[in-house]
């Protein structure tokens, strides 16, 4: 997906490739990297939802006069302390991935706009599938 800089180019096609042509083709680029980030932040936050939502699990079936140990801060907790502390967590993850999913939503339908425009300009010429 590599074209010049120059103000003006012909392609192989024989359609100039103009500064503006170049302005989407690095705007397609830059949302495209930023779409692959997003995906493998989605990935590790649905990752850690599962896991948070195996201990809620857990902790559903211990008992209320339990005290459950903190993983993450070294010690205990009463059950219902510590299904709040969870539900909060989860909470956290739920209101990221949904963000997250928002701004990767926002970045296809930019990659979307800009590939019906350069292709309808460059057709063949233009490689913007991975």
């Amino acid at each position: 997906m590599h074209l010049s800089l120059q103000k003006k180019r012909r392609n192989d096609d024989g359609a100039e490739v103009t500064w503006e042509d170049q302005q989407r083709i690095s705007t397609f680029s830059k949302l495209n990297t930023r779409l692959r980030s997003i995906e493998e932040r989605l990935e590790e936050l649905k990752q850690e939802k599962e896991a948070l939502d195996d201990l809620s699990t857990e902790l559903e079936l211990t008992d209320e006069d339990e005290h459950v140990l903190s993983a993450n801060l070294s010690f205990t907790l009463p059950q219902p302390r510590a299904m709040k502390r969870l539900e909060k967590d989860q909470a956290v993850i739920s209101a990221q991935l949904s963000d997250l999913s928002a701004n990767a939503e926002q970045c296809e339908k930019e990659m979307k706009e800009l590939k019906v425009t350069l292709y309808a300009r460059f057709g063949r010429a233009i490689n913007l599938d991975e």
